[in-house]
């Protein structure tokens, strides 16, 4: 390790560039340069360890990369990098933490009086960035792969900060730092809760220019959204991740707050990536920015299945950040061609919009405008165009048999989109019908008026037309010779097998059709199987059995995927049987069985030809 002097180091700049000395008055940002220095160190060495002692300092990264590892186990807790500072919570909370700042590349740290910073942290800026980050390096983690079956209630934990309306912004945070809490609750006159976190100071204190003394009830969101303690965790992380909130407090059956809910409670370290990239997927300023971020994205899943997460969380989050690409690229496409931002919604089509994206997934998409638009047809074709091509550079081609919002059989005027469903289900079998129906089935408004997607009623009406509701079920039971078939190339262990095709496509649209005579249109696989159950199209053993079929071929999916995307070659979905293990071959043996079994069942109920 070397150090230096700051004051020939260009420090003073550096410091003045980053929160939270930006907005730092001049005569006390030169105390500050005064009193620091730059030091050196080589990649793996130990800054500092707080769980021996209090800090003295407090560092900023001038470059390089500093990770913060659990002392009990050595795992990584954050990363901090250049612009970032670390220390600031042992020395505010007056206590040694359990972990350890180590340099990840060789580094250049700045060396800063923790006195002097510490007076910083009473400013509007400090406050803010206490409340954005001062908590998060320390939180206690639990990885969403062992907690995929519990419940929210059995992870929150019971201490709760809760705060009287009248208390002040300053106060709160206060009291928010020395209990390393990111959140305070306040219990609302009439009973409800309002919340106030990092967001709400930066955006409606901070950044509106109101003084940190304003009673808190004037900044916080209310109502607070909240979750039941019975919830499972993914169906909350699921509504955490599409809300885009960190804190969710979590509620028994008659009301009581038993803890809130964070997004680190449920996702591990490396699955926090998808919070993150999705914020770097918000803020790419053009084309080029985005798809450098976009070529993040289908590692991220790998990552996340990796290190714990299962295949069907992985996959969800995938589908969530892919929205955000997808809405990025739209909105720079709007700016490029200077075209109008209103009037028209995009509809993705396919797994995504079943939240069952895969690494191999592809965009099927389509697009609808108000009938006063309709002027406007290749202009909108042409921001479709657009928004594909930077997509493609996103690592997310198309779709490969052509449902792109691009081409006029999918981008058309909210009318012709109402007539049109209603043609295909009256003649399913004319205009390609029954394939656009199921199409536009699973389609679900990612960016525009949920109101223009028209062909949505006329499918949650499709009782109304057995014949139409016949023919999906006829399609869905066409895969049986084809798949009867290749479980004899899976007796024999050779050849290949496509995974997507021969056994996942099947149940999706058995799924389709048992959600379709329950009323529902747009929902995962499972979902559609459980409301087939309870419309009783289909037995509640036989929805258990395909929904645990359809979860292992997920996980087999992802996994192959991922071996390949590590391998450096494209995902997909055909695999060589000898190479899978004899447990997987023995599994995918029998969820072919399984799936077989209940077309049979499904054929032999009666349903009439058409």
């Amino acid at each position: 390790m070397t150090s230096v002097g700051a004051a020939d180091t260009g420090v003073r700049a550096f410091l003045a560039e980053h929160t939270p000395f930006q907005s730092m008055p001049d005569e006390d940002l030169d105390e500050l340069v005064a009193g620091a220095r730059v030091e050196e160190f080589p990649a793996g060495a130990v800054v500092a360890d707080y769980a021996s002692r209090v800090p003295d300092d407090v560092w900023m990264v001038l470059d390089g990369q500093v990770s913060l590892h659990a002392s009990a186990d050595g795992a990584v807790i954050d990363t901090v990098n250049r612009g970032g500072i670390f220390g600031y919570t042992p020395m505010l909370v007056g206590g040694g933490m359990q972990f350890e700042a180590r340099t990840s590349l060789p580094s250049r740290l700045i060396r800063l009086p923790g006195a002097l910073v510490r007076s910083q942290f009473a400013s509007p800026a400090g406050l803010a960035f206490l409340a954005s980050s001062a908590w998060n390096a320390t939180k206690a983690v639990r990885p969403l792969g062992a907690a995929g079956g519990q419940t929210v209630g059995e992870l929150v934990d019971s201490e709760v900060l809760t705060v009287d309306p009248h208390t002040s912004v300053r106060e709160a945070v206060i009291e928010m730092t020395r209990r390393r809490m990111s959140y305070a609750l306040i219990r609302l006159p009439d009973g409800g809760l309002g919340i106030f976190t990092d967001r709400d100071l930066r955006t409606r204190v901070v950044a509106a220019g109101i003084p940190v003394d304003v009673e808190i009830s004037r900044v916080m969101s209310a109502p607070a959204r909240t979750v039941t303690a019975d919830l499972t965790t993914e169906t909350v992380l699921m509504e955490m991740l599409e809300s885009g909130v960190r804190h969710m407090p979590v509620l028994t059956g008659r009301g009581d707050v038993i803890g809130v809910l964070e997004d680190a409670d449920l996702l591990a370290a490396s699955a926090r990536q998808s919070f993150m990239l999705r914020r770097a997927i918000g803020s790419a300023a053009d084309a080029r920015e985005l798809q450098r971020v976009g070529q993040r994205v289908r590692g991220m899943a790998g990552e996340l299945f990796r290190n714990g997460t299962k295949a069907s969380a992985a996959s969800a989050i995938l589908s969530v950040v892919v929205d955000s690409l997808v809405r990025r690229a739209l909105e720079i496409a709007l700016a490029e061609t200077g075209g109008v931002s209103a009037g028209f919604a995009w509809l993705t089509l396919g797994s995504v919009a079943r939240r069952e994206a895969m690494p191999s997934s592809d965009v099927d998409s389509a697009l609808s405008w108000s009938d006063e638009s309709a002027p406007r047809a290749d202009e909108l074709r042409g921001v479709a165009a657009r928004t594909q091509s930077i997509l493609d550079g996103c690592g997310l081609p198309s779709d490969r048999n052509g449902a792109v919002a691009a081409k006029p059989g999918f981008s058309r005027p909210a009318s012709q989109w109402r007539a049109a469903a209603q043609e295909w289900l009256d003649h399913p079998l004319r205009d390609r019908g029954l394939i656009m129906s199921s199409l536009l089935i699973d389609a679900r408004v990612v960016w525009g008026d949920t109101a223009l997607h028209t062909a949505a009623a006329a499918y949650r009406r499709l009782r109304d037309h057995p014949e139409a509701l016949r023919l999906q079920l006829l399609d869905a039971l066409s895969g049986r010779v084809r798949t009867r078939s290749l479980r004899d190339v899976l007796a024999r262990r050779g050849g290949t097998f496509d995974l997507k095709s021969h056994a996942v496509t099947p149940i999706v649209n058995l799924a389709r059709w048992g959600g379709l005579s329950a009323g529902l249109t747009t929902a995962t696989t499972p979902a559609r199987l459980a409301a087939a159950a309870q419309a009783r199209a289909i037995s509640t053993q036989d929805a258990t059995t395909l929904g645990d079929v359809f979860l292992m071929l997920q996980r087999l999916r992802m996994a192959h995927q991922v071996e390949q995307l590590t391998a450096g070659h494209t995902p997909g979905d055909v695999i060589t049987m000898s190479e899978l293990s004899p447990l997987n071959r023995s599994l995918l043996n029998e969820g072919l069985r399984e799936i077989a079994a209940v077309q049979r069942r499904v054929r032999q109920s009666g349903i009439p030809p058409v």
